[in-house]
C-alpha cells in the first residue's frame, strides 16, 4: 500500500467533520473522467509519505481533527488496509472509506469489524453493460449490488454517489435512480475535465451544473434522496 497524497484539511469529504484526507495509490478500474487518473497504476505513482509518518502526523491533529478519509485509487485493493484503519482508529478519529464498491468481501470485513464509520459508494454508471464502458473495463456488477445490501444492513451512515461524466445523460441518471431506495442518500457530481483525463474524452461534453439541477428536481419525484454536489445545504428537488 502507497500513500499518494495527503490532503490536511478538509471541510467537505467528510460531512459534518473536520477531516484530513488520505490518497492511497492503485485502482481496479480506470475511469476515464477520474481526477486522480495519475494514481491508478500504484507502481509508477511516487510515495508522499510513510505510513508510520501519516500516523505521526495524525498523532500531532489529535483534538484538531474529527476524521479521517480514505480515498484512491481504490483502498480496499490493498490487503493492509484494515491494518491501516486500526492504527487511525486508535488516535481516536472517525473514519470514512470512499470505495467503488467491486469489493465486498473486503468491505464486509472492514464493516463487521466495526473499523468505519462513514461510507461513500460511486455508483459509475447504470447497473448494464453502461458500467463497463464507464469504467473502463469489465465490471461484476453482482459485486455492485453486494456491496449496495452491505450499506444497507450495515445500519450506519453512508452515501451513494455518481460523477456524471460525458457518457450519462438523464436516461442513464434515471436508469441508475431505480437501484437507489426511498432513503437513500444519493449525490450527483458535476464533471469537471482536467488534464487527467483520457484522451477519448477530451472534449467531450457532459450535463452542466444548470441541466443537472433541472435533472435533480424531476429524479427527486421518484428518489427523494438525490442530490446535487455543491447545493449541501438544499433539499432534495430544491437544488
Amino acid at each position: 500500500m502507497k500513500i499518494a497524497g495527503l490532503q490536511r484539511v478538509s471541510l467537505i469529504d467528510y460531512p459534518g467533520y473536520i477531516a484530513a484526507t488520505v490518497f492511497l495509490a492503485g485502482c481496479n478500474l480506470n475511469c476515464g473522467y477520474c481526477y486522480n487518473r495519475w494514481m491508478i497504476n500504484e507502481a509508477n505513482v511516487p510515495e508522499a509519505l510513510s505510513t508510520e509518518e501519516l500516523l505521526n502526523w495524525l498523532r500531532t491533529r489529535v483534538g484538531r481533527l474529527d476524521g479521517v478519509c480514505i480515498s484512491g485509487g481504490e483502498p480496499t485493493i490493498h490487503e493492509d488496509l484494515a491494518q491501516l484503519l486500526r492504527a487511525i482508529k486508535s488516535l481516536g478519529f472517525a473514519l470514512k472509506l470512499d470505495t467503488n464498491g467491486t469489493r465486498p468481501e473486503r468491505l464486509s470485513a472492514l464493516l463487521d469489524e466495526g473499523l468505519l464509520d462513514y461510507v461513500a459508494m460511486d455508483l459509475k454508471a447504470p447497473l448494464d453493460e453502461r458500467y463497463h464502458r464507464v469504467a473502463g473495463c469489465k465490471v461484476d456488477l453482482a459485486a455492485i449490488r453486494q456491496s449496495m445490501s452491505l450499506l444497507r444492513r450495515w445500519g450506519l451512515a453512508y452515501e451513494f454517489r455518481t460523477t456524471v461524466g460525458p457518457l450519462l445523460d438523464e436516461e442513464a441518471l434515471k436508469d441508475i435512480a431505480r437501484e437507489i431506495e426511498e432513503a437513500e442518500l444519493w449525490w450527483l457530481q458535476p464533471f469537471v475535465a482536467t488534464p487527467e483525463v483520457a484522451p477519448a474524452l477530451a472534449g467531450a461534453k457532459a450535463l452542466d451544473e444548470a441541466s443537472l439541477r433541472a435533472i435533480v428536481k424531476r429524479l427527486a419525484a421518484t428518489t427523494p434522496g438525490v442530490r446535487l454536489r455543491g447545493d449541501e445545504g438544499a433539499p432534495a428537488g430544491q437544488s
